[in-house]
């Protein structure tokens, strides 16, 4: 089991910067993997699931959505159980909850589907 908390949202006008933090702790251990894909994922209005970026602990390799990676860097701290997602020239289509997951997993699988989920922050950009 992992528990994550997101902090960093915010409210900022159109082409504004922002970087998310996620906290993550492992409660229990998992059989499966000591090996960790953490992803970022968004909610918007519309309520459908977008994935922004992901990180595998093991090798720190990343992987983003479409169109994320021109605009977003996700990047794990190396010495603590944090991962950031910095975001760039930030549009109002941007506007979401953003939340930070994490899967157990044996190698980066990118942004499919994973078991554990923080609170959210919420992100909303103003023209």
């Amino acid at each position: 089991e992992v528990q994550l908390v997101e902090s960093g949202g915010g409210s900022v006008w159109a082409g504004g910067s922002l970087t998310l933090s996620c906290s993550w702790t492992v409660i229990m251990r998992d059989a499966y993997s000591d090996e960790y894909c953490l992803g970022w994922f968004r909610q918007g209005a519309r309520g459908g699931r977008e994935g922004v970026a992901s990180v595998f602990t093991g090798d720190g390799g990343t992987d983003y959505g479409d169109r994320m990676k021109d605009r977003f860097t996700i990047s794990k701290d190396p010495a603590k159980n944090i991962i950031y997602l910095q975001m760039f020239n930030l549009q109002p289509s941007d506007t979401a909850t953003y939340y930070c997951e994490a899967e157990p997993c044996l190698t980066n699988w990118g942004l499919g589907r994973y078991r554990y989920r923080g609170q959210g922050t919420q992100v909303t950009v103003f023209t």
